[in-house]
């Protein structure tokens, strides 16, 4: 079969090869992909930098964002049926530590990583966990279910802290802060503050329903929340989706006090907070790692079935054959875009 493998351990480095079909445990399905997603984690497995030099062993298949038809079931499955559409949860739990045997499994130590610690899902074949496949809806763009799992990212950094009624600050206009959106709109928040560098995607989280966005190249976050009407004391929730130390402080900056801020973006070692302001101003920070398996899963197909689906379909931006991967990197590593879809 054909796979995109991270071949060298450099930049760029990923090269369109052939490899064995993977065999088949007696636990696993056999998925034929039909789509593939480019994710930030890949971009940093092209880009070899520091986290990806640590943590990736080249030569290896990259990629977990996915959506595919299954082929074959091993002899031990019975929750999946050959012939049915499937995504799945990227993250591959131990179920034995006290996390996954009291229901918790996203807070598992010893999570592997598929397309990170072990071969994804950018090839024409993935061998699946059976118990981390998520049926799909036939009814949903199958654009839609390729991004299921930034989605799930999304929504378990989104859904953290109730928002109705609040006003919202998100960091970062990538795709998963875009996504973020039209989620908390559907919860009930009152304004939405998106602040970014990117003018591109500034104006898609505008076109999202975002209150008002920022460019902080240009304009100061504090001056712009002092002329939203109703906004006296700062923001109840903050989703900070940056990674990036000065945004983090922006927002510690224009929090009210109280106020809760869930964090997804994996910040510099280096980012220094004001600790003075999280004790004194009564902060809530909660870090955020992948989905809640699986109750962000039955959460976010929810919200699809709701007609979230149609808003999130406007995120994926460009399409590409899985043979033109090399053009779709540029494109994802530029951020024109949003979403960035393989087809396979």
């Amino acid at each position: 079969m054909k796979a995109i493998i991270k071949q060298t351990p450099a930049p760029g480095g990923l090269v369109l090869t052939e490899v064995e079909v993977p065999t088949l445990g007696g636990t696993h399905v056999l998925v034929k992909i039909k789509k593939t997603a480019i994710c930030g984690t890949d971009i940093h497995i092209y880009n070899w930098d520091a986290w990806a030099q640590k943590t990736i062993k080249t030569p290896q298949i990259i990629g977990h964002e996915f959506v595919g038809e299954v082929v074959e079931v091993g002899k031990y499955v019975t929750n999946v049926k050959v012939g049915q559409l499937v995504s799945g949860e990227g993250h591959i739990v131990c179920q034995k530590c006290r996390h996954c045997i009291t229901g918790h499994p996203h807070l598992c130590r010893q999570t592997v990583g598929i397309g990170v610690n072990m071969d994804g899902v950018f090839s024409e074949y993935i061998a699946f966990p059976a118990e981390n496949i998520w049926i799909c809806d036939n009814n949903i763009s199958h654009d839609v279910l390729s991004v299921l799992d930034p989605l799930g990212n999304a929504t378990h950094t989104a859904l953290s802290f109730n928002v109705l009624g609040e006003d919202v600050l998100i960091t970062g206009a990538g795709p998963i802060g875009l996504m973020s959106i039209p989620i908390i709109k559907r919860a009930g928040a009152r304004h939405i503050v998106v602040t970014d560098i990117n003018p591109v995607r500034l104006e898609m989280a505008r076109n999202l329903g975002a209150t008002e966005v920022v460019d902080v190249r240009t304009e100061k976050l504090t001056d712009v929340v002092k002329s939203i009407k109703g906004m006296t004391e700062g923001f109840d929730v903050g989703l900070e989706m940056s990674g990036s130390a000065a945004a983090f402080n922006d927002m510690l900056n224009t929090m009210a006090n109280g106020g809760k801020m869930a964090i997804l973006g994996i910040l510099p070692e280096e980012t220094l907070p004001d600790w003075n302001k999280i004790i004194f101003n009564s902060l809530t920070l909660k870090g955020i790692y992948g989905r809640q398996m699986y109750d962000t899963w039955y959460r976010m197909s929810a919200l699809l079935h709701s007609g979230l689906d149609t808003e999130i379909e406007k995120i994926v931006t460009h399409r590409y054959h899985y043979q033109d991967f090399a053009e779709a990197f540029e494109v994802m590593r530029r951020g024109e875009c949003g979403k960035v879809v393989l087809d396979w």
